[in-house]
């Protein structure tokens, strides 16, 4: 999308078609030299099995200035692992795959569970939470970016982009979140950011009033993408929500810790398709059902730790106001898909917003009903600080692993 907005609130770094891959690999080649790269893939096993994958890997396997790539594992037994391995020799780079479910992992998890400490469930934030512990443990890396390992259009130039702004010393950015337009099968996907998140945040807005944190979240253009860059300098105090609000989460520990000036998002790719969640109507506790009573419990979460009133009224007239707001963006987004030769299947797209509209009252129903509920992992800070061994046994664990079942 060749335009050059600037929104106001974070800085966007376009793809403006007027430099080459190659000069960006050169660039960020030499940077390397000074400032090691890593990069972090969180993984399930099922995804080696996917069309997706070997292609990630035949790309990543071009890329000459990263110094490490981490891969957290979930989901796989002994054999699963042991193919995983095999799996991942392809990669000439520095590489581990953490099998985050073997009997090492597991006792590890115990002594966190012991301390009160331990990720309250399963599932991709408890992966990145472990990943990041790994990397901060090598205590060599400057600059570290994530991304899916369901990415159907992949090519290493994406993650070039992504970890740009964070690995050139000379710009101000900790954190780079990636954006593209989800576009795939000649259809315009992307539910939950286009009917979900977008529509949501305007109705805050008008509902709580204007909150500087609401404005923060509407400048990115594609906030639930699973594309970021961060310099390691913050991860030791980066909480890393334990469900599907992993994106958001991230998000606002960045609107905490750090200011404006100092996160941007970049456009990565023209196009972008991957894995689709199923809307789950049936089941509260899977597809986009689950995630999106996640994100909203995460955004409300947020804007109450910064003062915000909720009631079981505010929560009614959200709901109300943000059907309408949902409805409103439908229409434009049919306009744009139409004009672009794209397709939108409107009946779908109305059923998911009264999904989503009804997950907005459960999920404030929860946060009314469990106001000290504890939504973040720990940080490595304060896991170092009750266990200064445990990165350590980790490392050490991972190492175990990977010689044990070569």
């Amino acid at each position: 999308m060749v335009d050059f907005h600037q929104n106001g609130n974070i800085a966007t770094l376009h793809n403006l078609r007027t430099r080459s891959h190659a000069e960006m690999t050169y660039e960020l080649e030499t940077f390397a030299q000074t400032r090691k790269m890593s990069l972090i893939l969180p993984c399930l096993y099922s995804e080696l099995e996917t069309e997706a994958m070997p292609n990630i890997l035949a790309e990543l396997a071009k890329v000459t200035y990263l110094h490490r790539i981490i891969i957290g594992l979930d989901r796989a037994d002994e054999a699963q692992f042991r193919h995983a391995k095999a799996f991942f020799s392809e990669l000439g780079q520095n590489h581990i795959v953490i099998w985050n479910d073997s009997p090492r992992m597991k006792t590890l998890e115990a002594r966190l569970v012991d301390m009160g400490l331990a990720p309250s469930e399963q599932g991709k934030g408890k992966n990145v939470w472990s990943s990041l512990g790994y990397l901060i443990g090598c205590q060599d890396s400057a600059v570290m970016a994530i991304h899916d390992c369901d990415i159907l259009t992949y090519t290493n130039e994406m993650l070039a982009r992504l970890i740009y702004p964070v690995a050139n010393p000379t710009f101000p950015y900790q954190v780079a979140k990636g954006y593209y337009a989800r576009i795939g099968g000649a259809q315009l996907n992307g539910r939950v950011t286009r009917l979900l998140v977008s529509p949501l945040l305007i109705a805050l807005k008008r509902v709580v009033g204007d909150r500087d944190y609401l404005d923060y979240l509407r400048s990115f253009r594609y906030p639930l993408s699973g594309e970021f860059a961060m310099r390691t300098n913050i991860l030791p105090d980066l909480r890393i929500p334990s469900d599907w609000g992993l994106e958001i989460g991230v998000l606002s520990e960045a609107w905490r810790n750090l200011a404006p000036k100092a996160v941007c998002q970049v456009e990565i790719a023209d196009a972008y398709d991957h894995k689709h969640q199923t809307l789950s109507p049936e089941d509260a506790q899977t597809g986009l059902n689950r995630m999106s009573t996640d994100i909203c419990k995460a955004i409300f979460r947020k804007l109450a730790a910064d003062g915000t009133v909720f009631t079981n009224n505010v929560f009614r007239t959200l709901k109300a106001t943000y059907y309408r707001s949902a409805l409103d963006l439908l229409e434009a987004y049919y306009s744009d898909a139409k004009m672009n030769g794209l397709t939108i299947d409107r009946h779908s797209e109305e059923a998911s917003i009264e999904l989503f509209a009804n997950n907005i009252m459960r999920a404030g129903q929860f946060f009314l009903e469990n106001p000290h509920e504890t939504p973040f992992i720990p940080t490595w800070n304060r896991v170092h600080a009750a266990d200064p061994s445990f990165m350590q046994d980790m490392q050490k664990a991972a190492a175990a692993d990977a010689e044990e079942f070569a």
